[in-house]
């Protein structure tokens, strides 16, 4: 009896001629960049390194493209970024040892912000894995251990036949919801060996599905159709779903206020009538979340920026939908929904019923209001009118990527992006160094429109190199620097707290020199300027560099009190 499956499987004889006659040339690497073609990829990001060349000698031979950056941490950001515009695996060949080590921080701001990077890293020769100590150049004794509490999945590869389901089984993995970066290793010299293995075609890498339990968002769909006063918070699962168009029909629907996590900007319009904007670092908005009868948080684990610094007691039902497991209910009691933050809200939009009684408007007006006056009392017009001139400055649709920085500390708040995955930081992991890298991998993914990157120079200091990428790749990057001579926010912390700062004075280039002598255009500006000058670098093809010196300032805490 024969079965459809197995006339599927039966090779053409096109497909049979090239599978007995490989071309010659080709060795381990080629399997790699094979089998990333084969699954999609269009683009790899990386740095070659010595057991790495393998891989990069395949690159010549294959049609992907390139994009080299000057540090491997500065790669995983530009990979973090793709991935997260695209939607895509976003590809990161390292060498071993200090090449791969010194990617941890940018796959720890994947991991933390569910962008999809597939790392693949070479290992030392397949003789030395084990721990042996047999003194290899770049040797670990377990080279994989340090990333395993860091990504979602881990693949180390022995022989070459183990190449192409290794990396298929890995994008997998980083696709399936929540996304994230994973990691393969592959030993020298199984990367440099020829081989006679036939050319890879198309793996299977089909992500699995993250479908919610039928009973629980009946549960869920039961309680926000009977709820008084329901609240939505829309955290960064909700972007990487692709499902804020889902989560406004919902709210619409449910009549129900939503606001957006730090890491969810976006995910709802910012002047629509029931949009609370992403004011979660203010005891206003924490008092209406808490005053909520049945809270909704999609895509979010109510971690410690998106809580208010754990002081949220939410005192009405929690529905939780998550894509992480280890999220659910990490934080505060909840009827929690495993799931795929799409397939979740389309559920609750198929069975929720419409509330009609119209007030949530009229809080989210009181609210905003209320928060617009604490702010208003601070006497922080320099700020708010620099953040008012970048937005009017960046074309509506074009990408930003913000550094740890004062300036973004304050967009997390207050900065309308204007569009769904437009806005990103690095406030997941919270390291520095993320705004201009990931910049160029966004330019990477879209060069048909500008990117803007914002750094302090504290953070710029991290990134410099990369300058040189920006114009090796004539990729359209804006970089705004605000120069204020240190590390601004840790100045501002041990002020208050010990009464003087300690260690956070930087001395610091001319930036716009330096930008100049790599061959990009620089000029320094004024808070006066900066609409203008911001506005122009955006306009001209090419990255650009625009330095505002300039000490900003923090608005009040609430947690505090």
């Amino acid at each position: 009896m024969t079965h459809d499956h197995d006339l599927e499987l039966r090779p053409t004889e096109a497909q049979t001629e090239a599978a007995l006659n490989p071309p010659p040339g080709r060795n381990g690497g080629d399997l790699v960049v094979e089998t990333l073609a084969g699954l999609g990829a269009t683009t790899v990001f990386g740095l070659p390194g010595q057991h790495a060349l393998g891989m990069f000698d395949a690159l010549r031979r294959s049609s992907l493209r390139y994009v080299g950056l000057r540090v491997e941490n500065n790669a995983g950001f530009a990979a973090d970024a793709y991935g997260r515009i695209t939607g895509e695996a976003a590809p990161l060949l390292l060498s071993t040892g200090p090449g791969a080590l010194t990617s941890l921080a940018a796959l720890q701001e994947a991991a933390s912000a569910s962008a999809p990077v597939l790392a693949i890293s070479s290992q030392i020769p397949t003789a030395g894995l084990g721990g042996g100590r047999h003194g290899y150049l770049h040797e670990l004794p377990d080279q994989s251990a340090s990333f395993r509490g860091v990504v979602k999945s881990v693949h180390t590869v022995r022989s070459q036949s183990q190449i192409p389901s290794a990396i298929a089984e890995a994008w997998r993995s980083a696709l399936t919801a929540p996304h994230g970066p994973v990691w393969v290793e592959i030993p020298q010299d199984v990367l440099l060996a020829q081989t006679s293995l036939p050319v890879v075609t198309a793996p299977d890498a089909t992500p699995e599905e993250l479908v919610p339990r039928v009973e629980l968002t009946a549960v869920a769909a039961d309680l926000l159709s009977r709820a008084l006063r329901p609240a939505i918070i829309a955290g960064g699962g909700v972007v990487r779903a692709d499902a804020s168009g889902k989560l406004r029909q919902l709210a619409e629907k449910l009549d129900a206020p939503v606001v957006t996590t730090f890491g969810g900007k976006g995910a709802f319009p910012w002047e629509h009538p029931l949009s609370l904007q992403s004011w979660l670092e203010d005891r206003h908005m924490t008092d209406l979340l808490e005053d909520a009868d049945v809270l909704l948080v999609v895509g979010s684990g109510l971690g410690e920026l998106s809580s208010n610094y754990h002081t949220f007691k939410p005192r009405g039902r929690v529905i939780q939908i998550e894509a992480d497991l280890g999220k659910l209910e990490s934080n505060h009691p909840a009827l929690g929904i495993h799931a795929d933050a799409r397939l979740a809200l389309q559920a609750l939009l198929e069975t929720v019923s419409e509330r009609t009684d119209g007030t949530a408007a009229d809080r989210v007006r009181d609210v905003l209001a209320r928060i617009g006056e604490r702010i208003a009392g601070q006497e922080l017009t320099l700020e708010q009118d620099v953040l008012a001139s970048v937005r009017r400055a960046l074309p509506a649709g074009s990408p930003s990527f913000w550094d740890m920085t004062i300036l973004a500390y304050w967009a997390w708040s207050a900065f309308d992006p204007r569009g769904a995955n437009t806005m990103h930081s690095a406030q997941g992991a919270g390291g520095l160094g993320y705004g201009f890298p990931a910049a160029l991998g966004a330019a990477a993914a879209d060069p048909t429109r500008p990117v803007l990157a914002v750094s302090g120079d504290g953070g710029a200091l991290y990134s410099i190199a990369e300058l040189a990428t920006a114009r090796q790749y004539d990729l359209p990057v804006t970089w705004l620097i605000v120069d204020d001579g240190g590390y601004g926010i840790l100045r501002e912390y041990m002020t208050d707290a010990f009464g003087e700062p300690t260690a956070t004075e930087l001395t610091r280039p001319d930036y716009v020199a330096l930008a100049e002598s790599f061959g990009v255009p620089g000029v320094r500006t004024s808070p006066e300027t900066l609409e203008a000058d911001l506005a122009k670098a955006l306009a001209a093809p090419g990255p650009s560099v625009v330095v505002l010196p300039a000490v900003l300032r923090m608005f009040a805490p609430t947690h505090l009190d």
